[in-house]
């Protein structure tokens, strides 16, 4: 009786966390976090993903990180029990998980294997992990429910949820279609790992934010609709 009473109070929490244009600002906040580290990088470092692949991915995934961390942590399920900073620490925490996790997919479905690869997939695989398991983890924690129900079901059902499922599933999307030119002999620079397929899951997890924003606005309406 107590975890079914825990259970439908995070779920109100989680209902009533975010709101349509809290949704559209967290995700631009996010998405011009993507802009301003490639914008940095062009401007004050001279290099970009093509030149320069693993310190580009290091400077994006180190602020992407901690945007997505920092903002999503203020939306935890569990407040009364779990404090901010307890929610900022499980994002970090998850960061290196979820890298292990995208790096070993990738090398799966045949991403190059060798020690000079090695610091373009460790980078690849942690902006993966901001994408996917850091804000996941600052909101849910270790809830087994809620990360079945997003990473395995696919079935998100409050606008957090949206907001987390959506852009992950976009990341991930995106880069397995932006590995497609990689086996094709145009001999061109952006073809090598992980360049092609970086630019595909950002673009993935950009599509993402933009649908979920989309999501949350029709699930508040829907919400309106049922009150009335």
């Amino acid at each position: 009786m107590a975890d079914q009473s825990k259970k439908e109070k995070e779920k109100e929490n989680l209902s009533k966390a975010v709101s349509a244009p809290q949704a559209f600002l967290i995700h631009l906040i996010s998405g011009l976090g993507l802009a301003i580290s490639l914008w940095v990088a062009h401007n004050f470092y001279s290099i970009n993903l093509v030149s320069h692949p693993s310190i580009t991915l290091r400077l994006i995934w180190i602020l992407e990180s901690a945007i997505v961390i920092l903002i999503y942590s203020r939306f935890r399920i569990d407040p009364q029990q779990c404090s901010y900073l307890k929610a900022v620490v499980r994002g970090i925490l998850a960061l290196p998980v979820g890298a292990l996790v995208n790096a070993l997919g990738a090398i799966a479905l045949g991403a190059p294997v060798g020690i000079q690869y090695l610091p373009k997939t460790i980078n690849w695989s942690l902006l993966m992990s901001s994408f996917t398991f850091a804000p996941a983890a600052s909101v849910f924690g270790s809830s087994w429910t809620y990360w079945q129900r997003i990473f395995a079901q696919t079935k998100p059902n409050e606008p957090l949820e949206y907001m987390i499922c959506i852009p992950a599933h976009g990341a991930v999307i995106g880069g397995w279609f932006g590995a497609w030119p990689m086996p094709l002999d145009w001999e061109r620079p952006w073809q090598e790992w992980p360049i092609c397929v970086t630019y595909g899951a950002m673009t993935g997890y950009l599509v993402g934010m933009l649908a979920s924003s989309g999501f949350v606005l029709a699930n508040g309406r829907r919400q309106r609709l049922k009150e009335d």
